[in-house]
């Protein structure tokens, strides 16, 4: 891409040359007529001039361009800021309530932990003292069923023996 400069040098160069295809100036390079010569110069001098005046003219526009697209481009800077605080504004006290419930869940799972190791604990301490209270219930009921067995066995004895009594004393005169 050319620069302004680049630009205005190809510029006067082109019209050098038609100054120099014009005729004015002869082969090798001395003027024809002083008047002419003079002309020629006010030309090119009011050319330039102009030339100059329209660069500058130029550079005005695009500054007041280039300024005005910075003025929109910060006022687009200041509005994207505000709504990026109106949304941090929006998360923020959602973010807050998160976090709280977060460490009421850390502090709960750090209770929970001690108590589950103590239910399993009791859980296995009721599961040993069940066994052992259903095989005592168990050695009871087998000693019951001993015991009525020899009460049983004790007094069919006892009757037999009355019955024995009972006819010795019947053969008795």
């Amino acid at each position: 891409m050319a620069t302004q400069k680049q630009i205005w040098e190809q510029q006067q160069q082109s019209q050098l040359q038609k100054v120099k295809n014009s005729g004015l100036i002869s082969v090798n390079g001395s003027p024809i007529q002083d008047d002419k010569d003079e002309e020629i110069s006010r030309s090119a001098l009011a050319m330039f001039k102009s030339k100059e005046e329209e660069i500058e003219r130029k550079k005005i526009e695009m500054r007041d361009k280039v300024q005005a697209r910075l003025g929109r481009v910060e006022e687009e800077t200041k509005r994207l800021a505000e709504i990026q605080e109106e949304l941090e504004a929006l998360i923020d006290p959602m973010r807050k309530d998160v976090t709280m419930v977060r460490k009421r869940i850390d502090t709960l799972n750090r209770e929970l932990k001690p108590l589950g190791l103590c239910c399993q604990k009791k859980e296995k301490e009721y599961k040993e003292l069940l066994e052992a209270y259903n095989e005592k219930n168990k050695e009871k009921s087998q000693l019951i069923t001993k015991l009525m067995e020899l009460v049983s066995e004790s007094e069919k004895l006892r009757m037999k023996k009355l019955e024995e009594l009972s006819k010795n004393i019947e053969m008795l005169p």
